[in-house]
């Protein structure tokens, strides 16, 4: 399968907790925090989800 680097560029403070969960659940720690993840439907949801905190990086 192919992988996707996505970083967490906003803060999750002062959003829903379902906003919270997901980037959690993405497994965001810290703010400009990047991670890379497998493409699988779920993980584009989750992206799709929280889109204004994060970006998809090339």
């Amino acid at each position: 399968m192919s992988t996707i680097k996505i970083k967490q560029v906003k803060s999750a403070i002062k959003r829903p907790a379902r906003q919270k969960a997901t980037i959690q659940a993405l497994g965001f720690r810290k703010l400009n925090q990047t991670i890379e993840k497998e493409v699988t439907p779920q993980i584009l949801g989750m992206i799709a989800k929280v889109k204004h905190l994060i970006e998809v990086v090339e």
